[in-house]
């Protein structure tokens, strides 16, 4: 069937079999079908949809347009963590320390921030030295002997995810849950592991806005999974406000050393338990979601999952006193710190315009060669339902100069809304799938 074939049924409704989408596939790769094609493809796809097995065929066929991990020769069986992107969102820098350290092999592939939201990889590199580029010898040495690794994903993984994204960035066609479960899930099934948990963020500082929508993404990668015979279940989170206090680079990965050593925010270390139970169970290392979080709870108060992050930090050529002595870490220049306008109690914080305001100063990047500033971001001082005097600190900037703080003081101050009556805090967990 021709590329304008497909078009047409697709924009009539008509539900593509696997060789119809390996065949428009395969000719985007090739070059027989031209990107105009594929775009006009996209856009019937964004307005009709996709049945779940179309979904599932088409991110088979993204698959096996490269090469795919094969981590047997490491572990028996590895598990990954995946999530849909947040503000303040350094989960994988605790629950994978502790779920390896409860024996069970995590090696991610993992990706850099876009647009407000940060990314894990950016994160790892304001430790010197940390590498994120490991050939596939070094990445299953590291599952193997570590039992922990997390890795910047690379092109050769299907590579048709990033030629079909490139075009849905400038058509209008992201916002398409099909196109975006299939993108997800090629990447995770090209890794390697033989079980998943996706954190799917729903919010104000999410990409999904409702919790319909992240519902239904939930739902779609875990069917996706299914398919495959990968072991996948999704957890869905609240990002109606940033997650723990910490935005920004050096001082999310600080944040996650406190919480590893027992003493950080409350919702990370819940949001890391409710991650690491799933994988636990899909493992067989526990019987029943009440064990698995012993297991998690002992490798946290142990020491053996800080232990974990330390080794694993090591492995991959960072500087392993960063863990020790986190103070190491790069300070910025000028703390400001944003005073309330009046008195109340926090109702909303909008975690996208803290990110945003948070790439303003350097810990994002606005274009892909931006360069990162570690140090940079911010640290609450209030969460939703926290009680506050008027002048009194909602958070700390830290920026480069006064004058960048004061760039992004006014965005701030908007971002809180506060209320004369008291405020219940948001649940951190919607739902499980």
């Amino acid at each position: 069937m021709r590329a304008v074939d497909l078009i047409i049924a697709k924009r009539n409704g008509a539900a593509h079999s696997r060789a119809d989408l390996s065949a428009l596939i395969g000719g985007m790769l090739d070059g027989s079908v031209p990107d105009y094609q594929i775009a006009a493809w996209l856009m019937a796809v964004c307005w009709r949809g996709m049945t779940p097995a179309e979904t599932a065929d088409l991110t088979a066929v993204m698959v096996e347009s490269g090469r795919r991990l094969d981590l047997r020769a490491a572990a028996p069986f590895v598990v990954d963590k995946h999530s849909t992107g947040g503000v303040g969102d350094k989960t994988t820098l605790v629950v994978a320390p502790l779920v390896a350290a409860a024996g069970v092999p995590v090696g991610k592939m993992s990706g850099r921030g876009l647009g407000f939201s940060g990314g894990t990889i950016d994160k790892l590199e304001s430790i010197p030295g940390f590498r994120v580029t490991l050939s596939d010898a070094e990445f299953l040495a590291g599952v193997r002997e570590v039992g922990l690794v997390v890795a910047a994903q690379t092109a050769d993984l299907a590579p048709a995810d990033g030629r079909l994204y490139s075009l849905r960035d400038v058509t209008g066609t992201v916002e398409s849950l099909p196109l975006i479960a299939a993108s997800i899930m090629s990447k995770k099934l090209a890794a390697g592991a033989n079980a998943i948990v996706l954190d799917v963020k729903v919010g104000q500082g999410a990409f999904m806005k409702t919790e319909a929508a992240a519902r239904e993404l939930a739902q779609a990668m875990v069917a996706i999974g299914a398919a495959a015979g990968l072991g996948v279940r999704a957890v869905l989170s609240s990002m109606d406000q940033p997650l723990g206090y910490a935005i920004g680079n050096a001082l999310e990965v600080r944040e996650a050393i406190q919480t590893l050593r027992g003493a950080g925010p409350a919702d990370l270390r819940d949001l890391a338990f409710a991650l690491g139970t799933p994988l636990l169970l899909m493992a067989g290392k526990a019987t029943d979601a009440a064990a698995a979080q012993a297991q998690l709870q002992a490798a946290l108060d142990s020491g053996a999952a800080l232990a974990k992050l330390r080794a694993f930090v090591a492995y991959q050529g960072g500087d392993p006193t960063y863990i020790d002595q986190p103070e190491q870490f790069p300070s910025a220049p000028v703390v400001v710190p944003l005073p309330a306008s009046g008195a109340g109690y926090v109702a909303t914080i909008d975690a996208e315009a803290l990110g945003y305001a948070a790439v303003t100063l350097g810990a994002g990047r606005a274009v892909k060669s931006d360069a990162i500033d570690p140090a940079v971001g911010f640290v609450l001082r209030r969460k939703i339902g926290d009680a506050v005097q008027a002048g009194a600190p909602l958070l700390d900037i830290h920026a480069r100069n006064a004058e960048q703080a004061a760039a992004v003081a006014d965005r701030l101050t908007a971002a809180f809304t506060l209320s004369a009556d008291p405020v219940t805090p948001p649940p951190l967990v919607l739902g499980r799938y």
